[in-house]
Protein backbone atom coordinates (compact mmCIF):
# COMPACT_ATOMS: atom_id res chain seq x y z
CA UNK A 1 0.00 0.00 0.00
CA UNK A 2 1.75 3.68 -0.98
CA UNK A 3 1.48 5.98 1.82
CA UNK A 4 0.24 8.56 -0.28
CA UNK A 5 -3.13 6.96 -0.83
CA UNK A 6 -3.89 7.78 2.89
CA UNK A 7 -5.79 10.99 3.95
CA UNK A 8 -4.08 12.45 7.33
CA UNK A 9 -5.93 14.77 9.14
CA UNK A 10 -5.11 18.16 9.98
CA UNK A 11 -2.67 16.82 12.83
CA UNK A 12 -0.94 14.65 10.05
CA UNK A 13 -2.72 11.43 11.70
CA UNK A 14 -4.81 8.40 11.03
CA UNK A 15 -6.47 6.40 13.63
CA UNK A 16 -5.47 2.76 12.93
CA UNK A 17 -7.85 -0.18 14.33
CA UNK A 18 -6.09 -3.39 15.33
CA UNK A 19 -7.80 -6.22 15.26
CA UNK A 20 -6.51 -9.99 15.43
CA UNK A 21 -5.76 -11.60 12.20
CA UNK A 22 -7.13 -15.16 13.94
CA UNK A 23 -10.03 -14.78 15.81
CA UNK A 24 -11.37 -11.14 14.39
CA UNK A 25 -10.97 -9.27 17.91
CA UNK A 26 -10.71 -5.59 17.68
CA UNK A 27 -7.36 -5.10 19.90
CA UNK A 28 -7.17 -1.88 20.13
CA UNK A 29 -7.16 1.92 17.98
CA UNK A 30 -4.36 3.87 17.58
CA UNK A 31 -2.57 6.21 15.65
CA UNK A 32 -0.33 6.75 12.97
CA UNK A 33 1.49 9.52 11.13
CA UNK A 34 3.24 9.13 7.97
CA UNK A 35 7.00 7.75 9.39
CA UNK A 36 5.09 5.16 11.88
CA UNK A 37 2.95 3.51 9.17
CA UNK A 38 5.89 3.47 7.24
CA UNK A 39 7.76 1.77 9.87
CA UNK A 40 4.61 -0.33 10.35
CA UNK A 41 5.00 -1.94 6.64
CA UNK A 42 8.54 -1.82 6.55
CA UNK A 43 9.08 -3.84 10.01
CA UNK A 44 6.42 -5.92 10.02
CA UNK A 45 5.06 -4.79 13.40
CA UNK A 46 2.62 -1.91 14.57
CA UNK A 47 4.23 1.61 15.15
CA UNK A 48 2.54 4.83 16.39
CA UNK A 49 2.44 8.30 17.07
CA UNK A 50 1.68 9.06 20.52
CA UNK A 51 -0.26 12.39 20.67
CA UNK A 52 0.91 12.96 24.57
CA UNK A 53 4.22 12.44 23.85
CA UNK A 54 4.86 13.41 20.67
CA UNK A 55 6.91 10.81 19.61
CA UNK A 56 6.69 7.30 17.72
CA UNK A 57 6.67 3.93 19.64
CA UNK A 58 6.62 0.15 18.92
CA UNK A 59 4.00 -1.41 20.45
CA UNK A 60 5.68 -3.89 22.49
CA UNK A 61 9.27 -2.24 22.72
CA UNK A 62 9.27 -2.63 26.37
CA UNK A 63 6.51 -5.09 27.54
CA UNK A 64 7.36 -7.68 24.70
CA UNK A 65 3.88 -7.54 23.89
CA UNK A 66 4.45 -7.02 20.02
CA UNK A 67 1.83 -6.78 17.38
CA UNK A 68 3.23 -8.86 14.10
CA UNK A 69 1.48 -7.18 11.31
CA UNK A 70 -0.25 -9.83 8.40
CA UNK A 71 -2.52 -7.72 6.67
CA UNK A 72 -3.21 -3.37 5.72
CA UNK A 73 -6.44 -2.05 4.72
CA UNK A 74 -7.68 1.65 4.16
CA UNK A 75 -11.49 2.02 4.43
CA UNK A 76 -13.73 3.81 1.61
CA UNK A 77 -12.78 7.33 2.34
CA UNK A 78 -9.16 6.48 2.97
CA UNK A 79 -8.64 8.29 6.48
CA UNK A 80 -8.69 4.71 8.16
CA UNK A 81 -6.82 2.14 7.97
CA UNK A 82 -7.69 -1.57 9.20
CA UNK A 83 -4.44 -3.69 10.22
CA UNK A 84 -4.59 -7.33 10.78
CA UNK A 85 -1.88 -8.56 13.29
CA UNK A 86 -0.57 -11.86 15.17
CA UNK A 87 -0.13 -10.75 18.74
CA UNK A 88 2.39 -11.76 20.98
CA UNK A 89 0.87 -11.13 24.47
CA UNK A 90 -2.25 -8.50 25.68
CA UNK A 91 -2.84 -5.52 23.92
CA UNK A 92 -4.08 -4.26 26.54
CA UNK A 93 -1.82 -2.39 28.99
CA UNK A 94 -3.80 -3.56 31.97
CA UNK A 95 -2.75 -6.93 30.52
CA UNK A 96 -6.30 -8.02 28.59
CA UNK A 97 -6.23 -9.11 25.22
CA UNK A 98 -8.06 -6.17 23.88
CA UNK A 99 -8.49 -2.44 25.00
CA UNK A 100 -12.20 -2.83 24.21
CA UNK A 101 -15.06 -4.22 26.89
CA UNK A 102 -18.38 -4.07 26.58
CA UNK A 103 -19.60 -1.72 29.35
CA UNK A 104 -23.18 -3.15 29.54
CA UNK A 105 -22.36 -6.81 30.07
CA UNK A 106 -18.45 -6.95 31.75
CA UNK A 107 -18.88 -10.42 33.89
CA UNK A 108 -20.25 -12.13 30.66
CA UNK A 109 -16.45 -10.41 28.95
CA UNK A 110 -14.78 -11.62 31.34
CA UNK A 111 -16.07 -15.44 31.34
CA UNK A 112 -16.17 -15.95 27.81
CA UNK A 113 -12.51 -14.44 27.32
CA UNK A 114 -10.43 -14.58 30.83
CA UNK A 115 -9.31 -18.72 29.39
CA UNK A 116 -7.95 -17.30 26.36
CA UNK A 117 -6.06 -14.40 28.02
CA UNK A 118 -4.49 -16.99 30.02
CA UNK A 119 -3.70 -19.09 27.17
CA UNK A 120 -2.28 -15.76 25.37
CA UNK A 121 -0.17 -15.47 28.57
CA UNK A 122 1.40 -18.90 28.77
CA UNK A 123 2.04 -18.28 25.36
CA UNK A 124 4.18 -15.17 26.05
CA UNK A 125 5.51 -16.51 28.30
CA UNK A 126 7.06 -19.52 26.67
CA UNK A 127 7.74 -17.51 24.18
CA UNK A 128 9.49 -14.97 26.35
CA UNK A 129 10.81 -16.80 28.95
CA UNK A 130 11.10 -14.72 32.45
CA UNK A 131 13.62 -16.15 35.68
CA UNK A 132 11.15 -16.36 38.24
CA UNK A 133 8.32 -17.23 36.33
CA UNK A 134 6.31 -20.73 37.39
CA UNK A 135 5.42 -20.82 33.56
CA UNK A 136 8.67 -20.88 32.66
CA UNK A 137 9.94 -23.67 35.23
CA UNK A 138 7.13 -25.23 34.08
CA UNK A 139 8.63 -25.49 30.07
CA UNK A 140 11.98 -25.76 31.07
CA UNK A 141 11.37 -28.68 33.07
CA UNK A 142 9.49 -29.86 29.97
CA UNK A 143 6.29 -32.53 29.40
CA UNK A 144 7.13 -35.55 32.18
CA UNK A 145 7.00 -32.64 34.40
CA UNK A 146 3.51 -30.45 32.97
CA UNK A 147 2.29 -34.25 33.08
CA UNK A 148 2.79 -34.92 36.39
CA UNK A 149 1.48 -31.30 37.72
CA UNK A 150 -1.86 -32.14 35.40
CA UNK A 151 -2.29 -35.27 37.24
CA UNK A 152 -1.69 -33.91 41.34
CA UNK A 153 -4.16 -31.16 40.20
CA UNK A 154 -7.14 -33.52 39.28
CA UNK A 155 -6.47 -35.79 42.39
CA UNK A 156 -6.60 -32.59 44.49
CA UNK A 157 -10.25 -31.17 42.41
CA UNK A 158 -11.37 -34.91 43.07
CA UNK A 159 -10.73 -34.58 46.70
CA UNK A 160 -12.11 -31.37 47.09
CA UNK A 161 -15.43 -32.30 45.64
CA UNK A 162 -15.73 -35.59 47.49
CA UNK A 163 -14.68 -33.50 50.53
CA UNK A 164 -17.87 -31.07 48.92
CA UNK A 165 -15.54 -28.16 49.91
CA UNK A 166 -16.79 -25.50 46.88
CA UNK A 167 -13.81 -23.22 47.77
CA UNK A 168 -11.43 -25.49 47.49
CA UNK A 169 -12.96 -27.65 44.28
CA UNK A 170 -13.26 -23.71 42.91
CA UNK A 171 -9.50 -23.25 43.48
CA UNK A 172 -8.47 -26.45 42.04
CA UNK A 173 -10.80 -26.46 39.28
CA UNK A 174 -8.60 -22.95 38.67
CA UNK A 175 -5.65 -24.74 38.73
CA UNK A 176 -5.95 -27.70 36.31
CA UNK A 177 -7.22 -25.28 34.05
CA UNK A 178 -4.21 -23.17 34.09
CA UNK A 179 -1.84 -26.57 33.91
CA UNK A 180 -4.22 -27.89 30.94
CA UNK A 181 -3.27 -24.52 29.17
CA UNK A 182 0.36 -25.00 29.45
CA UNK A 183 0.06 -28.34 28.32
CA UNK A 184 -1.81 -27.45 25.66
CA UNK A 185 0.95 -24.70 24.52
CA UNK A 186 4.08 -27.41 25.52
CA UNK A 187 1.47 -29.57 22.44
CA UNK A 188 1.26 -26.80 20.44
CA UNK A 189 -2.37 -27.63 20.16
CA UNK A 190 -4.86 -24.30 19.56
CA UNK A 191 -7.24 -23.96 21.42
CA UNK A 192 -9.74 -23.18 19.10
CA UNK A 193 -9.67 -27.38 18.27
CA UNK A 194 -11.30 -27.71 21.59
CA UNK A 195 -13.45 -25.46 21.15
CA UNK A 196 -14.73 -26.82 17.75
CA UNK A 197 -15.30 -29.93 19.33
CA UNK A 198 -16.98 -28.77 22.69
CA UNK A 199 -19.16 -26.08 19.72
CA UNK A 200 -19.53 -29.77 18.09
CA UNK A 201 -20.95 -31.98 20.78
CA UNK A 202 -22.96 -28.77 22.14
CA UNK A 203 -24.78 -28.95 18.52
CA UNK A 204 -25.11 -32.82 18.98
CA UNK A 205 -26.96 -32.24 22.52
CA UNK A 206 -29.09 -29.77 21.29
CA UNK A 207 -30.19 -31.87 18.10
CA UNK A 208 -31.19 -34.92 20.35
CA UNK A 209 -33.53 -32.85 22.60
Amino acid sequence: MENNSIRYNSEGLVPAIIQDAKTGTVLMLGYMNEESFQKTIETGETWFYSRSRSKLWNKGETSGNRQIVKQVDIDCDQDTVLIQVDPVGPACHLGTESCFSRVDSEDIRISRTIVQQVAKQIQTRKNNPQEGSYTTYLFREGIDKILKKVGEETTEVVIGAKNNDLNETANELADLTYHILVLMEELSLPIENVKAILKSRRLQEEGSQ
